[in-house]
């Protein structure tokens, strides 16, 4: 019996074969366009990208996130991260507060406009994966969050402790 046969019945697993998973490949990349598409439109008008569109939406959606944990998260450059931030703060997106439990570190807020802004990213993003979930069924949304937990690589996975 070979990889590509399940022990049921003979049948050909297609999605473990070379071409198949080419062509998911391909699914991704396309999806993953049309899951920045909306997002890009947005932060355009204000000249980001998805630097700028990651670094909200996590300080967003971690409490007392701080410039270090960010990095990590994002996995760019302290000058990469720098620029993002530098811009976000002098737009009045985000605000770098001294962090009451450690004086030499500084936790990361959103501004009331950047609150705005990044419900606005949140909300064409969630609108798109919500459309996109109910149209395929329960099953396949479990299933596709389990191939994207294992698709995560291993030295972040301790990054989404708040994705289970």
């Amino acid at each position: 019996m070979t990889d590509n046969e399940n022990r049921s019945g003979g049948n050909k697993l297609l999605y473990l074969t070379d071409k198949e998973i080419t062509k998911g490949i391909e699914a991704m990349m396309f999806a993953y366009r049309g899951f920045t598409s909306d997002p890009d439109e947005i932060l355009s008008k204000y000249g980001y990208g998805r630097a700028h569109h990651r670094a909200l939406h996590f300080i967003q959606n971690r409490d007392d996130i701080n410039i270090s944990d960010l990095l990590k998260i994002l996995a760019i450059s302290k000058q990469s991260l720098n620029r993002v931030l530098r811009r976000l703060i002098e737009d009045s997106f985000v605000e770098a507060r001294p962090n009451p439990k450690d004086r030499r570190s500084k936790i990361l807020y959103l501004t009331p406009s950047g609150k705005i802004l990044a419900d606005e990213l949140a909300r064409v993003q969630t609108n798109r994966v919500r459309m996109a979930y109910r149209a395929a069924g329960n099953e396949a949304v479990l299933g596709f969050r389990k191939v994207l937990e294992n698709l995560i690589n291993p030295e972040y996975s301790n990054q989404d402790q708040d994705y289970e």
